[in-house]
């Protein structure tokens, strides 16, 4: 597509907003668009690579242009025009408010409350939303080692709300995970009895800290989009089209809460696809591949 940055910025709001029809997208793009939702205008973002960051940048676009996106590495309020290849990439940090470390994003901004929202990923999540990105089987005795949290934890702990992106399989939604790196809204209380701890519900252990209400809110997976009811047990929320909801029981290692089903996750419109497309991810990094657009949508580009 020979045109400029600003050629296709005029495009957008030229792009129907009508949901593209099956085969028109592609499985990644609906999860990036479906997770973009969760962000709010006056949200600040702490996200990780991969399809979180495509999931912020979207909602930069479209819906939340006054969300502040920042990155462990220390980059503050970047104004990215393509997806960086990870938090490091100095594409991330395009007009920036202020650039500075780990202690600038951990300790100022999520240790003191001001991260409204986290976009993570995870090898494993439990029925609680807890995550494991640390090993599978014994800890000291793995069958796999993974290679670690990161700042998924704090994120997660810290943020008043979190957004997971997952793939779904058996193996990894699980009733509850081998290692528990991030915990959801249960946890061990080692506090009341380190040699025989309970797991218990979070809010019970972390009383009385600025932290006891945050936790994840949305996980979105290959299969469908999930939310946590007020025990903080996951429920099936929408299934992604063409999606059963016996294919999504069958890939889950416990037994799913779907009474709460609301229909299909909404499809991606063609604008979604567009502004992802030409100016989240042009370069293919996290998707793979970019499928042709509908005639209508070329005869638009094209004049």
């Amino acid at each position: 597509m020979s045109k400029t940055t600003m050629e296709l910025v005029e495009l957008i709001d030229k792009i129907p907003t009508e949901p593209a029809k099956d085969g028109e997208f592609l499985l990644p793009e609906l999860m990036a668009i479906a997770v973009s939702h969760e962000v709010r205008n006056d949200d600040i973002v702490f996200a990780g690579t991969g399809l979180p960051m495509v999931g912020i940048m979207t909602a930069n676009f479209l819906h939340a242009p006054k969300a502040t996106l920042i990155y462990e590495s220390g980059i503050c309020d970047g104004k990215t025009i393509h997806t960086p290849m990870s938090v490091g990439d100095q594409r991330a940090a395009n007009m920036a408010s202020s650039l500075g470390g780990l202690v600038d994003t951990f300790g100022y901004f999520l240790q003191q409350g001001f991260v409204s929202l986290g976009f993570l990923g995870g090898a494993a999540i439990d029925k609680y939303g807890g995550v494991n990105v640390t090993s599978i089987g014994d800890y000291y005795s793995p069958q796999n080692r993974f290679t670690g949290t990161g700042g998924n934890p704090d994120i997660a702990c810290m943020a008043r709300r979190t957004a997971y992106i997952i793939i779904q399989e058996k193996r990894r939604f699980v009733e509850m995970n081998d290692f528990v790196s991030t915990p959801g809204w249960w946890c061990w209380d080692f506090k009341s009895n380190p040699k025989n701890p309970k797991w218990v519900p979070k809010k019970e252990v972390w009383k009385n800290t600025p932290f006891v209400d945050c936790g994840p809110v949305a996980v979105v997976t290959n299969m469908g989009v999930y939310r946590f009811d007020n025990d903080g047990i996951i429920y099936l929320e929408t299934v992604h089209p063409g999606v059963t909801i016996d294919k999504v029981k069958e890939n889950c290692g416990f037994d799913l809460n779907v009474s709460k089903v609301k229909g299909e996750t909404p499809r991606p419109s063609y604008k979604d696809l567009f502004v992802l497309r030409e100016f989240v991810d042009p370069e293919l990094l996290f998707m793979p591949s970019k499928p042709d657009y509908t005639a209508a949508v070329m005869d638009i580009i094209n004049k």
